[in-house]
């Protein structure tokens, strides 16, 4: 083939395909909540960029081609040297949560218990660290640099890509935002990897942090200091503190998509979940350990007193990842597909009254 044709055919190939996106302009507007289902199940080859290069099978059928056109204009993101387009981050956490959704009950609980238990070694060098330096220097410092140690347990989890409710909170709701989920589902998904998180928790409070007395890395005293650290607030003030971690940690999982290699989500993990730490905000499941461990082996804390802390915080934790994440997030990019389509309209008749 000559060097002309192939000209006119790679030519006439993008006349049509921009044909086929103003086309698409006129088309039915559906509701902007449903897009993120064009998208069906994740390429088998994970080291590809889902987001990327997004081909008209990918979508189902029941999507207009206005969509289908305005979904690979937002999220295109073939540029490796630039960072993460805003719609290419939306989608593909979208996707993850979908593909999450579809998993095994057994599968979800095995990889949530295994992230309670992953979590508990923070706690676990935060009581080792805070017990060495309370004899250097007055408690409360001691405390605070010891939460320094705090993303140890978060790195393993986010890395090793196991189930944590904080950090799936946000990320699991996209489905539902959208209309692709049923919401009874999201609370039975979410049911499942708190009780995983939570069992794997506290099944480490038992074992681990009872072999750290026997070790004598830390005492009794200690762990009632800690927990007191934890509990020793008004119950709204514990939820306000839940809410900016929840938040916080639905940051982390949107900045941990946008990273393009593992080195930045690990600096990006430390920096946001060391803030939690250091602030002493309070995260349901490293709170459940702390606090079940000084029920297990401390003075002060109760049953009940327990109970009312895992509600409070799981709800505060909640709220922060749904509302301050999800839902903004989530209505950015609705707001940015509603832009692309305006200004295709615009464009398309300003090339009619041209014409004309």
């Amino acid at each position: 083939m000559s060097q002309d044709t192939e000209h006119k055919d790679n030519s006439q190939a993008d006349n049509n395909a921009n044909q086929s996106f103003n086309d698409g302009a006129t088309n039915h507007t559906h509701n902007a909540g449903i897009k993120l289902q064009a998208i069906h199940d994740e390429s088998d080859n994970k080291s590809i960029d889902v987001t990327e290069h997004l081909e008209d099978e990918d979508f189902s059928e029941e999507i207009s081609e206005e969509d289908k056109a305005t979904i690979k204009k937002v999220a295109n993101d073939d540029n490796v040297s630039q960072a993460k387009s805003y719609a290419s981050i939306l989608v593909e956490q979208a996707m993850d949560a979908k593909e999450t959704f579809e998993r095994l009950l057994g599968s979800l609980f095995t990889s949530a218990f295994t992230a309670g238990l992953e979590i508990g070694i923070s706690f676990f060098m935060i009581l080792a660290a805070f017990a060495l330096l309370s004899g250097l220097m007055p408690s409360h410092y001691a405390i605070v640099l010891a939460s320094l140690l705090y993303p140890i347990g978060f790195i393993i989890v986010v890395i090793g890509q196991s189930l944590l409710f904080t950090e799936q909170t946000s990320l699991l709701s996209l489905p539902v935002l959208n209309g692709i989920e049923p919401f009874s589902k999201l609370l039975r998904l979410w049911s499942i990897v708190i009780a995983g998180n939570i069992v794997g928790g506290c099944l480490f409070a038992a074992l681990m942090v009872g072999l750290g007395l026997n070790m004598q890395l830390f005492s009794v005293s200690d762990i009632d200091t800690y927990a007191e650290h934890i509990l020793g607030f008004k119950w709204w003030v514990i939820f306000g503190s839940a809410i900016l971690a929840g938040w916080m940690m639905g940051v982390t999982a949107w900045l941990v998509t946008s990273a393009r290699d593992t080195l930045s989500r690990i600096v990006l993990v430390t920096i946001i979940t060391g803030s939690i730490g250091f602030l002493g905000l309070h995260h349901s499941i490293v709170g459940n350990i702390e606090v079940f461990s000084a029920l297990l082996y401390g003075n002060n804390v109760s049953v009940w007193r327990y109970l009312v802390f895992l509600a409070v915080v799981l709800l505060g934790n909640t709220v922060g990842g749904v509302v301050f994440v999800a839902v903004l997030k989530n209505r950015t990019f609705l707001f940015e597909v509603r832009k692309v389509k305006e200004q295709t309209a615009a464009a398309r008749a300003s090339t009619r009254d041209r014409r004309s």
